[in-house]
């Protein structure tokens, strides 16, 4: 498997403000989401090892590892494309409103159904919305990063709710962050997802 690599950011550290800083951005992207990439590479590279029989390892734990670090990865790299500089009144275009209604009746049925699943995740995780293979939507969460998922599904917009993604700015007051967090929806990038 090829090593994972840490893309940039798709916009500057404080492009997200005041929803959220630049100072919860550096370390967010360049700490946190850099030791998931870091972690999911060492894995890889014991997995590897193994193969070839030069190193002996617990195949269990090290799976664990690389689903944990490797899933976190991923889903960083989705939430940075998630987001795009703070807007108000952010709504998805006609064709998306229209998918969002035939699945949850409205635009704010499902911005609070979302929200209430951010805010109700137990600990550390994310509220995602998911596309089934036939653009069904539903919203579930991931506690940590790799349960709790729907085998065939792909999530197409995510939201980060480890307190590392907020509490610098909003404390524990995660409904708060998850309230402002839809000023900074990229629409465009769910819309390009859901069509894929």
């Amino acid at each position: 498997m090829k090593r994972l690599i840490q893309d940039p950011l798709p916009y500057s550290y404080d492009a997200l403000e005041p929803v959220i800083s630049k100072s919860i951005m550096q370390l967010h992207h360049d700490k946190h989401e850099a030791a998931y990439v870091n972690k999911a590479n060492e894995a890889i590279e014991k997995l590897e090892k193994s193969r070839a029989g030069e190193l002996e390892i617990d195949v269990k734990a090290i799976m664990r590892d690389f689903s944990f670090n490797y899933n976190g990865a991923v889903l960083h790299k989705l939430f940075w494309a998630n987001m795009r500089t703070a807007k108000d009144n952010n709504q998805p275009d006609e064709q998306l409103r229209a998918l969002i209604e035939e699945n949850f009746l409205s635009v704010k049925a499902f911005e609070n159904e979302f929200s209430a699943a951010a805010v109700g995740v137990e600990g550390s995780g994310w509220a995602v919305l998911w596309k089934d293979m036939d653009n069904n939507l539903s919203i579930g969460q991931l506690e940590k990063h790799n349960l709790l998922a729907l085998n065939g599904n792909i999530p197409i917009l995510v939201l980060d709710v480890w307190e590392h993604a907020y509490y610098l700015d909003y404390l524990n007051d995660r409904a708060s962050y998850v309230t402002k967090w839809w000023q900074v929806v990229n629409w465009e990038d769910v819309n390009k997802r859901v069509w894929k």
